[in-house]
């Protein structure tokens, strides 16, 4: 591609609108343009990585025996009904577009493909014989992001490859789940991508187990949580660890103190001359379950700790069933109005205590009228330890579970583990912190999906069973983005040779020149004949621009036909490196072969 021909726009400035450096740059670069609030085009450069992408999935996926097919963006509610998915995916997450045809039945743009894929199943799968079956599709999808940002990395259509395992059995599931393990490391690996495999929480999606991976970049939007040793490694919202040992408590009696204006710990640890591994903090939650019924959560925690709210809504949804609900729709941290929709009097913020009395909750049909009381094994293996009074500008001290505090029956984990802990693993492994940007998930599925739609197949003993199902899922538009995150530097790009739009890219510094025409224009036939990709910049622009354009789109190699032309030799320059040689144009081919095939292994 020449490119006068190609439709390419660069800009010397930042746009408003983007926040990150790869989000900038790939408008800055002419690679993608904003139509909308999280939609892009896709322009010719972009399009090219994207293809890249997908072709290395392809290879992945279909090197495990998995099929491809293509699934349908519009799905009927009904199918999302019948999991149970739809009030939280059109109503808690709320990420789901919905709307309503001619014929006023609800339907939504796929925001994920498990129920259609497993109603497939349901009417295509009838015999063991037919298991293992493994299929995918690279797909567009739809996700009403509350705030897209960062360009493709949080918008709200892109391009994501999602598969489906289905199985007789765990073993078998758990067979194909090691095959995506190794299928995605592959991937990124030949992505030329630094990452990293964390243990992660399975979310909306559901199933036993599940595992992230993680593309490490300054600004992921996920922090990661891994030791030293590479045997331990998890996001933040499902790491477990041992945190510091609590210190010794200097409070040996029970009694009520005036503490005015201690309503932080911070501040309560200062006038009480304690650690905040003394104190048991208590903080009140709203959670709003899918029946309409509101349920406070009063969770009792070590001071010196954070409860993880994602932790905790797994725990709540365990427990939906004891409101006659299936799922929790929203968590919260109650603010002053939305107290005031059941408080029956004023909260003694600051200073609120395990027991807090239920009379705070004002009777109506749709609030319960008890606290869910949960203690932290943090906060549960305290003695001696202070705490609020359920009076303001009070606190007591010397407090202790089943003295002077009932000790709930829910002992929990919901502490959001942190850099500087134990490792559970190895507790002389201390745990580090990197940032993340997820770019991949594989899940165990279980029976999830099989059993809440019926789908079911005929084992050998002629017996009908649930499907057991796996689900694995690629961001490619959200990867591409992701390397430009991970390698950049002040002039633009610097894309991995493995997914680059092009491989070479041939700069004419003067294009009135017939030398510099005649050997560009030669090697650029040559190198395309044999396979290595590349573009001639033969715009009428000073020399200066075009490097500079060069620069910041990224190309892995620039060649110039300067003035070493009349030396027989054109300037070879690593974009990665800004490293440059001067080459006998004869030998371009063979060292730009030598170059990629290194870069490629």
């Amino acid at each position: 591609m020449r490119l006068s021909q190609m439709l390419l726009v660069t800009l010397r400035n930042d746009p408003a609108e983007a926040e990150i450096p790869s989000h900038k740059l790939l408008i800055r670069a002419g690679y993608i343009r904003r139509i909308g609030n999280g939609i892009y085009a896709y322009l010719p450069l972009m399009l090219r990585v994207i293809n890249k992408v997908s072709k290395i999935v392809r290879e992945e996926m279909n090197a495990t025996g998995a099929q491809e097919c293509l699934l349908p963006q519009l799905q009927p509610a009904e199918l999302w009904q019948e999991s149970g998915r739809w009030d939280t995916y059109t109503q808690a997450e709320g990420i789901m577009f919905s709307l309503i045809d001619r014929q006023n039945r609800e339907l939504g743009l796929g925001p994920t493909h498990e129920e259609v894929i497993t109603t497939v199943a349901q009417d295509m799968i009838r015999s063991y014989r037919q298991l293992p079956l493994h299929l995918y599709q690279l797909q567009t999808k739809f996700r009403d992001e509350i705030r897209p940002r960062f360009g493709l990395m949080r918008g709200r259509e892109f391009i994501m490859k999602d598969g489906y395992s289905f199985h007789a059995d765990e073993e078998s599931l758990k067979k194909t789940y090691q095959d995506m393990d190794q299928a995605y490391r592959n991937m990124l690996r030949r992505s030329g991508l630094q990452f990293r495999a964390v243990d992660a929480d399975s979310g909306a999606i559901g199933g036993s187990g599940s595992q992230e991976f993680m593309v490490l970049a300054d600004a992921g939007e996920d922090e990661i949580l891994y030791t030293e040793d590479g045997k331990y490694a998890a996001n933040v919202e499902k790491a477990i660890s041992l945190p510091v040992d609590a210190e010794v408590s200097p409070f040996d009696t029970y009694e009520k103190l005036e503490t005015p204006g201690t309503e932080t710990i911070e501040k309560m640890c200062e006038f009480l001359h304690c650690s905040a591994t003394n104190i048991v903090k208590n903080v009140l939650y709203q959670a709003s379950y899918d029946n309409g019924i509101t349920v406070l959560v009063l969770v009792s925690i070590r001071g010196d700790q954070d409860v993880n709210d994602v932790k905790l809504l797994n725990e709540l949804t365990k427990y939906a069933g004891n409101y006659e609900a299936k799922a929790v729709l929203a968590l919260t941290v109650p603010d002053v109005e939305a107290q005031k929709k059941w408080a029956a009097k004023s909260l003694p913020l600051g200073y609120i205590a395990p027991d807090l009395s239920e009379d705070y909750i004002t009777s109506s049909k749709q609030v319960s009228p008890k606290f869910l009381r949960m203690v932290d094994q943090t906060a549960y293996t305290l003695t001696n330890f202070a705490t609020g009074s359920n009076e303001l500008g009070y606190h007591v001290v010397g407090a202790n579970w089943g003295q002077e505090f009932d000790l709930s029956e829910l002992v929990v984990d919901v502490r959001k583990a942190q850099k500087g802990d134990r490792a559970v693993h190895d507790p002389s492994q201390i745990l580090e912190t990197a940032r993340g940007i997820e770019v991949g998930h594989i899940f165990q599925l279980g029976k999830k999906y099989s059993e809440a739609m019926g789908a079911t197949y005929t084992n050998e003993n002629g017996q009908e069973v649930p499907l057991v199902m796996g689900c694995y899922g690629v961001g490619v538009s959200r990867l591409a983005q992701a390397a430009v995150e991970q390698s950049y530097d002040k002039d633009g790009i610097i894309w991995p040779v493995a997914i680059a739009p092009y491989h070479v890219v041939i700069c004419i510094p003067n294009i009135k020149d017939p030398q510099q025409i005649e050997v560009a224009g030669n090697l650029y036939e040559e190198l395309n004949e044999a396979g290595i990709e590349t573009i001639l910049d033969d715009r009428d622009e000073r020399a200066g621009v075009k490097f500079k354009d060069a620069d910041l789109i990224g190309i892995p190699y620039r060649i110039v036909t300067g003035r070493s032309l009349k030396y027989g030799k054109v300037e070879l320059v690593e974009r990665a490196t800004h490293q440059s040689q001067e080459i006998i144009v004869a030998q371009i081919l063979s060292t730009l072969k030598d170059l990629i095939e290194k870069a490629l292994k």
